[in-house]
């Protein structure tokens, strides 16, 4: 849901901010006032193309910023993949425009604009003007159909998309091994190589971290064996050693030991260190006799290493990395020593998997028709509640010529807005307005599956009044329920049905005009009303009549 709105220095709106409300939130406002510019820079804040004119005058910037409250938890997981992690489930993206460039934010962390692209088709749908309309891309058409077709569609096309991976790797393996003969034979010459030279190296895993150990042991033997003398020599009996200071401290001690209990604890004490250091003297003195120095092993263990890294610099930094590429060259060798069996395979492997990819891809097509069909019924009548009474809705579905992750259908709605007419694509025959009434009638099919929580509908009153702008915001009011709508409209029919109420007013004074909006109380909506009814005369009838159309909306409601 959109949760907030702030726009600064953007064209004529010096600044705005607006706390949507959940349900139907309606926008209105004299023409010129603002609302297109509005619904504009929410557009770019989602990622749509943006250029330096729309900077105000109060600054070299302009921002834009939404918060949205993510409570889907399908919506919740594809934002997870996309590595967006709600911070306490609001996502706040902000755009600022600033001459030829513009700082995409998403909670505070920038990002590209096709990430807030993708991020927007999640949370928001926008419809209006056609360069906004998801309506006319046939890849939404195939959504539609897929949805409505439910969890029978998604099943098969979770196979398909594991099946389809599997054949693209294998096609794409069979392309980049055409080679002529004697590029083969050229390659496996070179692989025999470094396979005989990682195989003759007789790696052993842990074998490095030993002998790096080993040299670093040898390499330093001289201050080693310099440092173990002197450490002997002061925890020995010698003059300069501890363990005669610790042996006299231990005679000054007891001969004064029985006269106080707590002098007896020190001298145990110093009874364990005794025998202590006396262990360690013996323990360094060993380690001095068993220490050992060879220059010809010291050389030895520096060029096994020097093998080892060798492997390293061009196989694999690691043990496991090496022994992955021996694995991989190795079945490369195997491959190119039979070359036709292996094409004989993959093409056998090809086959089997375009079986199965022709068997589900055609099941699905089977489930996509059959959905296809109901779904054409329920739009049709969806549309007839809008007061399309003679329009057809249609769905055309034809091979697409080529396996997909999706199938092997290409989709695409179609629509007669008059009697008699030929069914044709959306985008050719039917107007903005038409479009966005045609999508109201799309997701009134699916309020109750949409996951998309927030709808913005421009321009969905252009052209229609009386009865069919009833009935239009009756559909609103409905889609209300379940989803986040966001209005703007000329017509009182719609308005009347908002849960919350906005005003977009032109301010203008000698030095300047601005855009502003606020929100409306129940007498102040009731007040637009009548002037949307009555113009600038808002006489006690024309207001009778906008409280009416307030309690009729109510009781609808």
């Amino acid at each position: 849901m959109l949760v907030n709105l702030h726009v600064k220095n953007f064209a004529i709106i010096d600044e705005v901010d607006i706390d949507f409300g959940k349900h139907l939130n309606i926008l209105t406002g004299e023409t010129g006032a603002g609302k297109s510019i509005l619904v504009g820079s929410i557009g770019i804040a989602l990622g749509a193309r943006v250029s330096s004119e729309v900077i105000g005058k109060r600054g070299d910037h302009a921002m834009v910023e939404l918060v949205f409250q993510i409570d889907d938890e399908e919506t919740l997981a594809a934002l997870q993949e996309l590595d967006i992690t709600p911070e306490d489930g609001q996502i706040v993206i902000s755009r600022k425009i600033m001459g030829n460039r513009s700082v995409n934010k998403i909670n505070g962390e920038s990002v590209s604009v096709s990430t807030i692209r993708k991020i927007s088709a999640l949370c928001l749908d926008i419809h209006g003007q056609h360069e906004h309309q998801s309506l006319l891309h046939k890849e939404y058409h195939l959504e539609v159909v897929d949805q409505f077709a439910g969890e029978e569609a998604a099943a098969i096309k979770c196979k398909i998309a594991d099946v389809y991976g599997e054949y693209t790797r294998l096609v794409r393996e069979m392309e980049q091994e055409g080679s002529t003969a004697e590029e083969r034979a050229r390659e496996l010459s070179f692989l025999a190589y470094e396979k005989k030279e990682i195989e003759d190296a007789e790696l052993i895993e842990g074998e490095e971290e030993l002998l790096e150990e080993r040299v670093r042991k040898m390499s330093n033997a001289s201050s080693i064996v310099e440092a173990a003398g002197r450490v002997y020599e002061y925890t020995g009996d010698s003059m300069n050693g501890c363990a005669s200071a610790v042996s006299q401290a231990l005679r000054q001690i007891g001969s004064v030991a029985e006269l106080d209990e707590q002098l007896a604890a020190m001298q145990s004490e110093l009874v364990d260190i005794e025998n202590l250091l006396s262990d360690f003297n013996r323990e360094i003195s060993e380690y001095m006799e068993d220490f050992t120095f060879d220059e010809s092993e010291l050389r030895q263990a520096e060029e096994r290493l020097d093998v080892i890294r060798g492997c390293q610099a061009k196989y694999g930094k690691t043990y496991a990395e090496i022994m992955s590429y021996l694995a991989e060259i190795t079945e490369k060798i195997d491959k190119f020593s039979d070359y036709e069996q292996y094409l004989e395979e993959c093409e056998k492997k090809k086959a089997k998997l375009e079986k199965t990819l022709d068997k589900l891809c055609g099941k699905l097509t089977n489930i996509r028709k059959k959905a296809a069909r109901s779904l054409e019924q329920a739009i049709t009548s969806a549309l007839a509640e809008l007061n399309f009474d003679k329009a057809r809705f249609g769905v055309s579905m034809e091979p697409l010529g080529k396996y997909s992750p999706k199938g092997a259908d290409a989709v695409e709605f179609l629509v007669a807005t008059n009697p008699g007419a030929d069914l044709y694509p959306l985008g050719k025959v039917a107007s903005g307005g038409e479009l966005s009434r045609i999508m109201l009638a799309i997701k009134t099919v699916f309020a109750d599956t949409d996951h998309i929580e927030t709808l913005i509908f421009d321009e969905i009153d252009v052209g229609i009044s009386g009865r069919t702008a009833q009935k239009v915001s009756e559909k609103m009011a409905f889609l209300g329920k379940t989803h986040q709508v966001i209005c703007i409209t000329h017509l009182p029919q719609i308005a009347a049905m908002a849960d919350t109420h906005f005003v977009i007013e032109k301010v203008t004074s000698d030095k300047e005009t601005r855009t502003e909006i606020r929100p409306l109380s129940v007498e102040e909506s009731e007040e637009e009303l009548a002037r949307m009814l009555g113009g600038a005369e808002i006489t006690d009838a024309v207001l009778a009549n906008a409280r009416e159309m307030k309690t009729l909306a109510k009781q609808y409601s």
